[in-house]
């Protein structure tokens, strides 16, 4: 590791932190997925907030109690779930960003609303890069998620304590049940009751969801066969025979055989990323 570098250390990780970026997207020839992060939308405004590049990497998390030790001066940004922050054991209410000195120690609390956080940090987390992209994804990168004791390196900056402004994260747009979807190609097997039933319906998030795939509880019984294996992408819906909606996520594989019945908008990939198991979604077909 280069020793002009700042180190975060993890004092302590609950499963499901790891690094991420925008993902790898000219690897799919050889069988990698995209990875990257769940929801792009909080990925790209925690990387903007701190005028970072379009690709910097940061930190993703799914639960609380993340405890993140920096040993240089630097700058963090906040974004994605609703979350309590806490600088030196203290409550940081002052915003999204947050300066850094050497030795400070930030702590993340209960999750209000929101699935995922991201925590950018000053031209972005400097991991090792596996086809041009530092996302952790198993087999791919050394790590899979991140573990208590881990060593992050960052570059460091002059610590200033002025700022004109701290930038406010609305968690609004994640939190109505709408989510925006196109007619996948097997959506043409549907009957006509099944369209209405799919579009009509509210949806249930499971628990059985992660970055793979996003499973819907409330079943939509079919006799829809079995299909040839076809492409899939992060956002794809699929039904299966059994009646289960499974919504393709970020590490998803490449192929599927069950039928693609709807594609969801790049910003709705983001909000139901956002979703926790029992909340609710509605399609809304374009």
């Amino acid at each position: 590791m280069n020793l002009s570098l700042g180190k975060a250390r993890i004092v302590f990780t609950a499963p499901g932190t790891s690094i991420q970026d925008a993902g790898r997207h000219h690897v799919a020839s050889i069988g990698i997925p995209t990875a990257g992060v769940m929801d792009q939308k909080s990925y790209a405004w925690a990387n903007h907030v701190l005028q970072n590049e379009e690709n910097a990497a940061v930190l993703e998390i799914s639960q609380p109690g993340l405890t993140l030790v920096f040993d240089h001066p630097t700058e963090l940004s906040f974004a994605g779930a609703k979350v309590q922050i806490f600088l030196n054991g203290e409550a940081y209410n002052s915003g999204n960003t947050l300066l850094i000195r050497a030795g400070d120690e930030v702590k993340l609390g209960k999750f209000y609303s929101g699935r995922w956080l991201y925590l950018g940090i000053k031209s972005g987390f400097v991991t090792e890069k596996f086809y041009d992209s530092r996302s952790d994804f198993p087999f791919i990168s050394r790590k899979f998620f991140r573990e208590t004791g881990d060593i992050l390196p960052y570059l460091p900056i002059d610590y200033s304590p002025q700022r004109n402004a701290s930038p406010k994260w609305n968690t609004s747009w994640f939190e109505d049940e709408e989510v925006v979807a196109y007619r996948g190609p097997d959506w043409s097997l549907l009957s006509g009751e099944l369209q209405q039933q799919l579009l009509k319906g509210s949806f249930r998030i499971s628990t059985h969801s992660n970055r793979m795939g996003i499973q819907l509880e409330d079943l939509l019984p079919n006799t829809l066969p079995e299909l040839p294996t076809n492409p899939v992408f992060p956002g794809t819906v699929q039904l299966s025979s059994g009646g289960k909606l499974m919504v393709l996520m970020r590490d998803a594989g490449l192929t599927g055989g069950y039928p693609r019945i709807l594609q969801l908008s790049e910003d709705s990939i983001s909000k139901i990323a956002q979703k926790r198991p029992g909340e609710v979604v509605r399609f809304h077909l374009e």
